[in-house]
């Protein structure tokens, strides 16, 4: 596996792994948060941010940290992320478990850092949150089909041994800006359970909460399985 796999644990120690985590997650979440709401803090004209410029800017924020802390830590930054490796057997479940938990912390770490600098109103309007006429099960659904196509790209480009392996952080920085180009509107294209609980922790927005948990689990999981047991072992 290249330098995405979280062997590269293995030539590193677990602590600077978990920074690495840890500092990962926070640029995601600080970015994801800051590319909705900063033209609001200060009050731009309307239209200086909008679903392109924010997909782009959290796309862009994944890939450049991939790229830098990828041969650290794995570059997850993702709790799903993490759960599908967790459920093909490419990290162990107590690592895994403290993946998650340096997420978590590197995302809560972003909302505080901003609801402090400004306000908990500008974290909370930048919280992932279902649109009126989206159901919890359809922001499920939605959410799990954008992570889908993500852990896809991941185990793909990054898994896979036959991608070159320039290409990885590119490619999931754009299916990144992908899902939030077309779910965005929708859920707020969280496709990361640490995005959306940074910034519920920092401004007390828990609405449908549970929804930023099960829908990219489940699609990560999925992805994870079906590239890992059928798509990769089939052709070998």
């Amino acid at each position: 596996m290249n330098s995405f796999s979280v062997n590269s644990v293995a030539n590193s120690s677990v602590v600077k792994a978990l920074i690495a985590e840890c500092i990962g997650t926070f640029a995601v979440v600080f970015t994801g948060i800051l590319s909705i709401q900063a033209v609001n803090i200060v009050q731009a004209p309307n239209g200086v941010a909008n679903l392109a410029s924010i997909g782009l800017s959290y796309g862009l924020a994944v890939a450049v940290m991939v790229a830098s802390l990828g041969t650290i830590s794995g570059g997850h930054f993702n709790p799903a992320v993490t759960s599908a490796y967790m459920a093909t057997g490419l990290i162990a479940p107590a690592l895994g478990i403290l993946y998650i938990l340096a997420q978590l912390v590197g995302g809560t770490a972003a909302g505080i850092l901003i609801a402090n600098l400004f306000s908990q109103q500008a974290v909370g309007a930048g919280t992932p949150a279902l649109a009126p006429q989206v159901t919890a099960t359809a922001g499920i659904i939605l959410e799990s089909i954008a992570t889908f196509f993500l852990v896809a790209v991941i185990f793909g480009t990054a898994v896979d041994k036959r991608a070159p392996q320039s290409v990885y952080p590119f490619a999931i920085g754009c299916t990144i800006a992908l899902g939030v180009m077309s779910i965005g509107p929708l859920t707020g294209g969280a496709m990361n359970p640490a995005r959306t609980f940074g910034a519920a922790l920092a401004s007390g927005m828990w609405s449908n909460h549970a929804v930023y948990w099960v829908g990219p689990i489940v699609g990560g999981v999925l992805a994870g399985l079906i590239y890992n047991f059928v798509l990769i072992h089939k052709q070998q």
